[in-house]
């Protein structure tokens, strides 16, 4: 396998990941004890906690530590840079103090005063910082909410997200058709080469307003991102999922993933890195699959 080409999943904690008892052996009782064993298993993880609450870090810091060197980790951006509304109680408490006693049940960053926002923005970039001193951060990956269109309100958005975290590596995934319906499919990967981010190549259930085609591009020299959500056209909307990994819940077979390996070795070519990741997370099917995949760009090679 091309040594540029890193596979692994998104997150190592789910709570089925852990209850199925198949991936980590029973000594792996504690959170560090499952990440170093993880890291014993493939060479990057997404993180996804950061999506749900602001990461901190004392937090980074331990995961650097939990790990060795050259190991990668992509971070998701928190759900408010993303187009995403917000519960206050994911707030630091601060935060939610000069909000005031009125505040909104549900917030979206646009909701909230300039000076927060850039606080926000600081705080997080502030968590990163001991992974990325580590030469451990990989990409900051933007998930955007299916309501950020194709339009000059998404564009602009997204220009806002890239300029709110300079010095970082970040990677885009649209979860709105029209980023990539017509000849938008072409302006996208002329958007994302002009102002700097990662293309990611989304492999997940189509038909859908808020999936995308799979779309091999490279726009950044440093990275080439595939995230793998899985086939399953019957749970991707549901909304009365317990988690979210209700929602991922599919078996990748060597057919369907074989036919993506002659791709994955073209972006190769083509990037410093790919990072293949796989966010079929209910119980262990994402990192079945990313052995599965491995496997397979070996025999490709």
């Amino acid at each position: 396998m091309a040594p540029n080409i890193l596979v692994g999943s998104a997150s190592w904690t789910d709570k089925t990941l852990i209850d199925c008892g198949r991936f980590y052996p029973k000594e792996a009782k504690t959170a560090e004890a499952r990440l170093r064993y993880y890291a014993t298993q493939f060479p990057m993880v997404e993180v996804d906690s950061s999506y749900y609450g602001m990461p901190t870090p004392q937090n980074a810091q331990l995961w650097a530590d939990r790990t060795p060197e050259g190991f990668v980790f992509n971070v998701k951006a928190f759900r408010l840079f993303t187009g995403h509304s917000a519960q206050p109680q994911v707030l630091h408490k601060d935060i939610r103090q000069a909000l005031g006693p009125k505040v909104a049940r549900s917030l979206y960053l646009r909701d909230l005063p300039a000076e927060i926002q850039s606080e926000l923005w600081r705080r997080f970039a502030e968590a990163l910082a001991p992974l990325k001193q580590a030469g451990k951060l990989g990409a900051v990956h933007f998930q955007f909410s299916p309501g950020v269109l194709r339009n000059r309100e998404g564009l602009a958005f997204v220009e806002h997200c890239v300029a709110s975290l300079p010095g970082h590596l970040l990677s885009v995934e649209f979860r709105n058709r029209t980023w990539f319906e017509g000849d938008h499919a072409a302006k996208t990967i002329e958007f994302e080469e002009r102002i700097g981010v990662v293309h990611t190549v989304v492999d997940a259930p189509q038909g859908f307003a808020n999936t995308v085609p799979c779309v091999w591009a490279v726009t950044h020299p440093a990275l080439a991102l595939v995230r793998l959500h899985g086939r399953n056209r019957n749970t991707w909307n549901i909304t009365h999922a317990v988690s979210s990994s209700s929602r991922f819940n599919y078996w990748y077979g060597a057919d369907e993933l074989g036919a993506m390996v002659p791709e994955i070795e073209h972006l190769a070519g083509l990037a410093q890195a790919v990072h293949v990741v796989f966010n079929t997370n209910y119980e262990d099917q994402g990192q079945v699959n990313a052995r599965l995949m491995r496997e397979l760009l070996v025999k490709g090679k």
